[in-house]
């Protein structure tokens, strides 16, 4: 059973520290900026690549630069003066994207490979990486039925090509700046993080939020079928925003944990098919399915191994998927009729 209360955060951390995120301007780095703000933290650099206007975020407040991080001297900008570091700066996107732009999830290893030196350099107390459930066997996920995995089941080591080849060098990076130069690490996997204030169109989106845009659309014009990527098969877990935020608090603030890879989703796994009926319901809507079987479509199955989490920290993600759906659909909902009134909306 999910521990919906976790323990007190004991962090060794002013209020008015220097707390840097980079990725901010993303979907998971603008809520962890909030997060942040939200427990009363008075100093919080923001740092993303894209312009200030096309943050998903902006939070009042908090001091925001437009910068890449693959570059060594921005790095060293955006670490200069941190007491912690939170990368969650990469390329990255929906299977659509990953599985067709490796090259470029491939080069933000050049983002990491900077940041966590420019953080050693600036005498950083901690830092966060943000990596995924992408760096799993992928032998081990060739099933629907899949077991969880837990987290030594990154070895022996088949990454899912250029983005899980990626994060698993950058946890490889954390692990030895501890072992070598004492920069005290913590690597959160991500499993499927899905919510309000990310990407829910253009090629980039995930699942949670592509299948609540299609479902939207086809209420809107009256359409009476959705496409599905694969077969409906395949299965996932899927953690809602809030509770990756709070899960990243935890795992940065626990000694044990210093670089020592750990399972950050939950252990509800569903198939997209039953995925797509859950929107449906959410939308009052029932489409006939049409199934794109030369899409993208990931493994075959993938689920989150909580033992670690929940021995470690006696605590796990809890938000239902349904829950965490409905208000991921409400959000979208809004940004697509605002977009067709020609109103700006997050990505624009």
């Amino acid at each position: 059973m999910a521990v919906s209360s976790p323990n007190t955060i004991e962090r060794d951390l002013a209020l008015d520290d220097l707390i840097v995120i980079a990725g901010a301007g993303g979907f998971i780095g603008g809520a962890l900026t909030r997060y942040f703000h939200d427990k009363g933290f008075s100093r919080i650099r923001a740092v993303d690549r894209k312009p200030l206007p096309d943050w998903f975020q902006r939070v009042p407040g908090v001091e925001c630069l437009s910068m890449d991080l693959g570059e060594k001297a921005n790095a060293t900008r955006a670490a200069e003066g941190a007491t912690e570091v939170y990368n969650l700066a990469a390329d990255m996107g929906g299977m659509g994207f990953i599985e067709q732009f490796r090259i470029e999830c491939l080069r933000s290893s050049l983002i990491n490979t900077h940041l966590i030196d420019a953080a050693w350099r600036a005498g950083v107390r901690r830092y966060f990486y943000a990596s995924t459930a992408c760096v799993y066997n992928t032998e081990l996920q060739k099933d629907p039925n899949v077991r969880a995995l837990k987290e030594s089941d990154a070895y022996p080591a088949m990454a899912e090509r250029g983005y899980g080849w990626e994060k698993l060098f950058a946890e490889m990076f954390c692990e030895e700046y501890w072992a070598e130069r004492g920069l005290k690490t913590h690597i959160a996997r991500f499993h499927n993080v899905y919510g309000p204030n990310g990407t829910w169109f253009g090629g980039r989106e995930k699942v949670p939020a592509a299948i609540c845009r299609k479902v939207i659309e086809a209420k809107d014009t009256g359409k009476t079928e959705i496409e599905i990527w694969g077969d409906g098969t395949q299965t996932r877990s899927f953690c809602f925003v809030e509770d990756c935020v709070v899960g990243i608090d935890h795992i940065t603030h626990c000694n044990r944990l210093i670089a020592t890879p750990i399972n950050l989703g939950t252990q509800d796994i569903i198939s997209i098919n039953d995925l797509v009926s859950l929107v449906e319901d959410i939308g009052g809507v029932k489409l006939t399915r049409r199934y794109k079987l030369d899409a993208p479509r990931g493994v075959a199955g993938r689920n989150s191994d909580n033992t670690f989490i929940k021995s470690v920290l006696n605590w796990e993600p809890s938000t239902p998927l349904r829950t965490g759906i409905t208000k991921t659909y409400a959000w979208i909902e809004e940004q697509y009729h605002d977009r067709k009134s020609g109103k700006r909306v997050v990505q624009d």
